[in-house]
């Protein structure tokens, strides 16, 4: 063998091992064993093995033994690391603590075990769960005239709020042992989005006692006396709870909270104890102005010792619970967020509370922070994407209906490329949100994953916002126009809350995903943190050692992985499925290997400066991101059974995620500071150029605007999921039903049209057309009579209302007696 072949075979010998993600031990082995080949073919003199081994040995054993490692390399290492890691405060360290890693740490790490996730099983409504969403659920919706709840009454009914307390819907995460529901975060998913295709109002009333609230604080954390007192008045609706978290001076950032409560002693009913006094100031808390039980977050400080500890004055941010008529709290008038929800300010001034009034009791003293992030999975896991899917199905069907029921030019608006090109989106973008709105709650039944529910809130209420608007584009004024009529306007107007609440959206993809998510999900930094923050330096350093090394093996192998499958067009990546999905899910490991890859340079290269470079961070936060959705889509699609109609809406999701990785990747490695680092990044990522991906085509794009006017597989999932009332009594009903029967005269419907357009059928009017068409044979008289019936049904559809000025000036106070009235039309002609 000569020994450019043998150089060339242990190349790739080296390469693999690099691959394969070998042991140092096992590398530093082959390397050896490569020198002595190159000796043994000649290509190597005995000078050369001997200058070889006197650098090859001590180097040897200075990487693989432990002991010799830790003095020589790692200590000094370590020591520069400890002071170079900015000092963290307890809360700080909480909040990246909080909360579990889930399948997005496989997506950040870079070599996804794909068994994890195809293994994973989709949480399954219980027949209690299930009976509950087509019985309470749906009584509730019928309930609800979603107009007169947010132009007339501007609250939802009285009889709704007692509906919604007698039947324990604020009680849904509350366990069955302490007499509440006890629903799966899935089912508590399901029931949100049923009841927001009715009502916003009605769905945000139910949602936050089951999101972020004294409810779960006190499940996971209260002491069993609170437990005792306050879960069975929270379950039978005898107490209404809120939680005061954000104020003036606090939004996104909840660690700053100014709001304080310090240690004092009391006497009360003649006997001395420790309480706390509190003055507070909080504003966009929604239920506070109807509630009778406030959760309160406040910073701790503890001046006098009280607490039994004289060198910790400040405690940190500490929950609290406190009834609504506590003296010095003050419940302020109400906001108004674009819908009729609950929402107002909460003041405290002086206000005095026992010190078991902490959630948890006093050991949890300064740990709020911890519990709120754990507990925000609810909100930004569960509820918000649960609103967004909700928005996705509504527009799914309605839109899919108006396209194919609205002509213009004799042709139903949704063949017209322009229109298809937002139907398009909105049926692809639909499924992504529900392929990850079902991951994600499976998620939250499992752990509290932290870093996926920030994620998901971020990029689901972002889809809704894209799916709304695309949804305006191609209703018109349809949907322009107020009223019982109009199933958009409502949702287009409230959108920006949940593109607000839970942490506005700006600040989740800048500061949030990436931040949280390259610590949390990283196999290799927290425990490098953590070993540098260990008081015990010896047993520090030698964590530190493992995980040091550890990582540097980790970015060795995942720069090796990514560039091996640029170079080999995926071919060699794994996929967990065959057929349709596998080229997708080998695409999807390229670009996980590529972001390990690329999220270990900029972190070493930029360090902490990665945080204030909030462009860049984003960017890598939206590469985790769209992987987590791309293989949602994969899971779900799988999972359903891999119909031929869905693999359009799979296709069309999937493109368009690795189209906004590369996208993403790009810009990233464009935009680096350091133009050498970002020219590498961009050759491991990309060998072959830039990200090829560039989203749906416009064929796929057009097949899934097609499909969105059908009923097909996927929208009949959706029809299971939604509220749909009955005709003419509801607007989202009203359309459907329209869109049923127009479906169930095709393709004779257009074919009469045609004939009418091409003169082939003449008559003044749609019954004069109706009877010659059936003379000349064109129609027989069955598809003639479903004409008929159509056509007032499909004019009814498009109209908008209009309303008296006494009304509109009453803001609903006075009845108009004319504006439920169906219209007298007489039609003049067909098309």
């Amino acid at each position: 063998m000569s020994n450019v072949l043998f150089a060339a075979l242990s190349a790739l010998v080296l390469i693999g091992l690099v691959y394969r993600a070998a042991s140092l031990f096992t590398f530093t082995a082959v390397v050896g064993l490569v020198a002595l080949g190159f000796y043994g073919l000649g290509g190597l003199g005995q000078t050369g093995l001997i200058v070889f081994a006197a650098i090859y040995v001590p180097v040897a054993l200075l990487l693989n033994v432990a002991g010799l490692r830790r003095a020589v390399l790692s200590a000094p290492i370590f020591k520069a690391f400890s002071k170079a890691l900015p000092a963290m405060s307890q809360t700080e360290k909480d909040a990246l603590e909080a909360g579990d890693t889930w399948w997005e740490a496989e997506m950040f790490g870079g070599k996804p075990e794909w068994s994890k996730l195809m293994n994973v099983k989709f949480t399954e409504l219980t027949a209690d769960e299930k009976s509950f969403l087509e019985n309470e659920t749906e009584q509730l919706c019928k309930m609800v005239d979603d107009w007169k709840v947010s132009f007339e009454l501007k609250d939802l009914p009285e009889e709704v709020w007692n509906f919604m307390r007698k039947n324990k819907f604020f009680a849904m995460l509350i366990s069955k042992e302490h007499g509440g529901l006890g629903f799966s975060p899935y089912a508590q998913s399901c029931v949100v989005a049923k009841i927001a295709t009715r009502s916003l109002t009605a769905s945000v009333t139910v949602m936050v006692p089951n999101s972020l609230g004294p409810g779960e604080l006190i499940m996971h954390y209260g002491t069993d006396e609170q437990k005792k007192y306050w879960l069975p008045r929270l379950v039978d609706g005898t107490e209404i709870p809120c939680f005061g978290l954000t104020g003036p001076e606090v939004g996104s950032d909840a660690s700053a909270i100014p709001d304080t409560g310090v240690v004092v002693k009391r006497k009360v009913n003649g006997k001395e104890e420790l309480g706390i006094m509190l003055n507070f100031s909080k504003r966009y808390i929604t239920l506070a102005p109807v509630a009778t039980v406030v959760g309160l977050a406040f910073k701790l400080k503890d001046p006098n010792g009280l607490l039994g500890d004289p060198n910790k004055t400040e405690y940190g941010i500490t929950c609290a619970l406190l009834e609504a008529n506590t003296p010095g709290v003050d419940i302020g008038r109400r906001h108004y967020p674009g819908a009729a929800f609950m929402n107002g300010p909460i003041f405290g001034k002086d206000v005095y509370i026992p010190l078991t009034s902490i959630i948890g009791g006093r050991e949890m003293a300064g740990k709020g922070w911890r519990m709120l992030v754990e507990c925000l999975s609810a909100g930004r896991g569960i509820s918000l994407p649960a609103l967004s899917a909700a928005s996705g199905w509504g527009m799914y069907l309605a839109t899919g209906a108006y396209a194919r029921i609205r002509r213009q030019f004799k042709l139903p608006i949704g063949k017209f490329e322009g229109v298809q090109e937002a139907t398009g989106k909105i049926a692809g973008l639909t499924y992504k949100l529900e392929a990850s709105r079902i991951l994600t709650a499976t998620a939250c039944a499992e752990c509290a994953p932290s870093v996926i529910t920030a994620m998901m809130k971020f990029h689901m209420t972002e889809m809704m916002r894209e799916i709304i608007l695309r949804s305006m584009d191609v209703h018109g004024g349809r949907t322009v126009i107020l009223g019982p009529r109009n199933y958009l306007g409502q949702a287009y107007q409230a959108m920006p809350v949940a593109i607000t609440v839970e942490g506005a959206n700006i600040m989740t993809r800048n500061l949030i995903v990436f931040g949280q998510g390259a610590i949390r999900c990283h196999p290799w930094v927290l425990k490098e943190m953590q070993a540098a923050q260990n008081p015990n330096k010896a047993e520090g350093l030698r964590d530190f050692d493992k995980a040091f090394f550890g990582h540097l093996g980790h970015i060795v192998n995942r720069a090796i992985r990514a560039l091996v499958l640029g170079l080999t067009g995926n071919r060699l990546a794994k996929s967990p499925v065959s057929g349709e999905m596998a080229p997708y899910a080998k695409a999807i490991e390229r670009r996980s290997a590529a972001l390990a890859f690329t999220a270990d340079v900029a972190m070493g290269v930029l360090g902490g400066e990665l945080k204030r470079r909030e462009r860049l961070s984003a960017r890598l936060g939206d590469v985790l991101s769209h992987l987590y959705m791309a293989s949602a889509v994969i899971k779900y699609y799988e999972t359903n059974g891999r119909n031929a109609e869905e693999l359009v809406h799979a296709k069309w999701a999937l493109e368009d995620s690795l189209a906004e990785i590369d996208k993403a990747l790009n810009e990233f490695n464009r935009n680096f500071p350091n133009k050498a680092v970002g020219r590498l990044l961009s050759f491991v990522a990309f060998p072959f150029g830039m990200g090829k991906c560039k989203g749906p085509s416009d064929s796929l794009n057009a097949d899934a605007a097609e499909l969105l006017m059908t009923r097909n597989v996927f929208a009949e999932r959706l029809l299971d999921k939604v509220f749909v009332g009955e005709g003419s009594s509801d607007p989202t009903g009203r359309i459907l039903e329209a869109a049923d029967k127009l479906l169930s005269i095709e393709p004779g419907y257009s074919n009469f049209l045609k004939a009418v357009s091409s003169g082939k059928v003449v008559g003044d009017g749609l019954e004069a057309q109706l009877k010659d068409a059936v003379e000349k044979r064109v129609i027989d008289a069955a598809l003639a009579q479903g004409i008929r019936e159509f056509e007032p049904m499909r004019f009814d559809a498009i109209l908008t209302d209009d309303f008296s000025k006494e009304y509109l000036a009453s803001a609903g106070a006075i009845p108009d007696v004319k504006m439920n009235v169906k219209p007298v039309v007489e039609y003049r002609e067909a098309a």
